[in-house]
């Protein structure tokens, strides 16, 4: 496979994620009043903040990707950072909605994922702004995930 068409692949993929992700976020939002409820525990502020998270580490990602077909290698740690990011708070965000018992735990493991992912962005944050905007919602949200963490 040529270069040109994994990127395009690749393209593709980040732009159906984002799609996806901003229907789950138009559907969430509906219902955004119950806010993590269930089990009468609110996740209220670690819902906006691991959702904000993957709202700027798509766009994050996304950059990083247009960058690395340039032949900028020195983005792949970011983009490798923002991908665990995504996954991480996809969950986050999933289990929190839900007001699941493991929510905290997974609070915690999400919490040493934006620490990372904030480490690695503030080294671009300066040249790039997505990465400017990606490492200021990981520091919100390792913040509302220690507020929560087991």
């Amino acid at each position: 496979m040529q270069r040109r068409e994994v990127l395009k692949t690749v393209a593709g993929a980040v732009a159906a994620a984002m799609a996806t992700s901003a229907a789950a976020a138009a559907q969430d939002h509906q219902h955004h009043h119950d806010h993590g409820a269930m089990g009468g525990k609110s996740y209220a502020a670690l819902i906006d903040s691991s959702s904000d998270c993957q709202k700027t580490g798509e766009a994050c990602l996304a950059h990083c990707l247009v960058l690395l077909g340039q032949g900028d290698k020195e983005m792949a740690a970011c983009a490798q950072s923002v991908s665990e990011l995504l996954a991480t708070c996809n969950a986050l965000m999933k289990l929190a909605l839900q007001g699941s018992k493991f929510t905290p735990a997974m609070a915690k493991v999400a919490a040493d994922v934006c620490a990372a992912c904030e480490k690695e962005c503030r080294k671009h944050e300066k040249k790039h702004a997505e990465c400017k905007a990606c490492a200021d919602s990981c520091a919100a949200c390792l913040k509302e995930c220690k507020a929560v963490a087991a």
